[in-house]
């Protein structure tokens, strides 16, 4: 077997780890240009059958090419459970170590292997340890899409102090080089660590001592941009708030600049909005405010979920939430469960709300043939069964559009306009905002 190829966490680095940003320390591909190219790595068990595994290396996939790594092998492996030594079997990144280094003999370079789940500090060693190159995992590499997308100091505030609290626990991999060479009592009793402690001890205590500290300050900042936010949302005036939440890329941006007449940046990649914008919206004599807010996405980072508190509570704080879903996607079913689960966690499970079915533009589906007598699967589900389904099962509370292409843009503005001035007049029964129709 080949030697093992120099370690991304170079052990002759003289700064600290997070000097230079935590991206870097946890294996950034943000720069396309430098043509990084990426394995990824999934498990099979009880509960993940082999079709939603795929469907979460899909993901992964796309995660990876947003943030500029190119997909050129994926490993799967049936197991009961993640190993809590190698998250894999010790064959399987043997087989592993085995594909890089044929890849590797033919001047194919393999810059990194990421991973579908968090891995713990102890699997990122033992992982890296056996397969010689960058290690990523899940979280590390979401971390890294929100610090490369981050544009104003309140996302970058808060995606630094997601990056610190996921650093922290696996500080110690970053200095290996530096780890204490024994072990014991040190007095009596022990075989004695007497001259035995190397700086390891105190460079990681001084490490973490630094992070602790500079979280602290951005928690500071947190709590100021919180009150600010707070602040400003108080001087809004007597308008009703809706929201839109849903799954990352389901076009929530898009709908605004359609609903708003705005230019809110939106893109085909996962996490293109950040920062919560909001707008003021005008249908017909009755304005309301519109807020887009962060995507969500399976297995998202609690960290990401605590440090972007202040952003989320544009959603604890509206008084409609109209959940955005990509009925194209073959799994839309699963991520609305995920949103609705993001939802009861963010304390939002019982509000008002409404589902907007987006991009039926872009929905296909496979009519099966007159003789054929198997079951019919999600794929052989015409859009108009689809849509009497759900209309069916939500009572109606269900919109089909397409923000692209504007279909059902009345029927969604009359919808809205209905609901929001319910909300209005219970809310400020004695309005003396809502003007009336000077041309009746």
């Amino acid at each position: 077997m080949k030697t093992t190829r120099s370690k991304y966490y170079n052990a002759s680095r003289s700064s600290l780890p997070f000097e230079d940003g935590i991206g870097k320390v946890a294996g950034t591909c943000a720069d396309a240009s430098d043509g990084e190219t990426a394995v990824l790595v999934g498990i099979i068990t009880p509960q993940q059958n082999e079709r939603r595994t795929g469907e979460y290396l899909d993901e992964l996939e796309f995660l990876a090419e947003t943030a500029g790594a190119h997909t050129v092998k994926r490993f799967t492996q049936r197991m009961t459970g993640p190993s809590s030594v190698t998250y894999l079997g010790i064959g399987k990144l043997q087989e592993i170590r085995a594909w890089i280094d044929a890849e590797e003999e033919a001047e194919r370079h393999i810059s990194m292997v990421i991973f579908d789940d968090e891995l713990s500090a102890k699997q990122l060693r033992n992982i890296e340890k056996e397969l010689g190159v960058k290690i990523l995992d899940r979280t590390s590499l979401i971390l890294d899409i929100f610090a490369m997308r981050a544009q104003t100091a309140n996302a970058k505030t808060q995606v630094e102090l997601a990056q610190y609290r996921y650093m922290l626990p696996r500080l110690q991999r970053l200095w290996t080089h530096l780890e204490r060479q024994g072990g014991g009592s040190g007095s009596g009793g022990g075989k004695g660590s007497v001259g035995l402690r190397g700086p390891g001890e105190t460079q990681l205590e001084m490490d973490r001592r630094i992070i602790l500290n500079r979280m602290a300050l951005l928690k500071q900042r947190l709590t100021d941009i919180d009150r600010q936010k707070t602040t400003q949302r108080g001087n809004r005036g007597r308008m009703i708030r809706v929201a839109l939440v849903g799954y990352t890329n389901v076009g929530k941006s898009t709908l605004m600049n359609l609903l708003s007449k705005s230019d809110v940046f939106a893109e085909n990649k996962l996490f293109a909005t950040l920062d919560t914008t909001v707008r003021k919206v005008i249908v017909d004599n009755l304005p309301f405010l519109l807020s887009d807010t962060v995507g969500f996405i399976r297995k998202l980072p609690h960290d990401l979920v605590d440090s972007f508190k202040s952003t989320l509570d544009e959603v604890r704080e509206a008084d409609l939430l109209l959940h955005v879903v990509d009925i194209s996607h073959p799994e839309f079913e699963e991520q609305i469960a995920v949103v609705e689960k993001t939802l009861a966690d963010l304390g939002c499970a019982g509000k008002p709300s409404m589902i907007i079915f987006n991009k039926v533009d872009a929905y296909r589906w496979v009519e099966k043939d007159a003789d054929d007598l198997t079951p019919s699967t999600r794929e052989n589900v015409s859009l108009d069964n689809l849509i009497h389904t759900w209309m069916t099962r939500l009572s109606g509370e269900c919109l089909f559009v397409s923000a692209l292409e504007k279909t059902g843009y009345d029927t969604l503005r009359r919808v809205l306009y209905n609901k929001v001035r319910e909300f209005h007049v219970q809310k400020y029964p004695y309005n003396d905002f809502l003007f009336e129709h000077y041309e009746e």
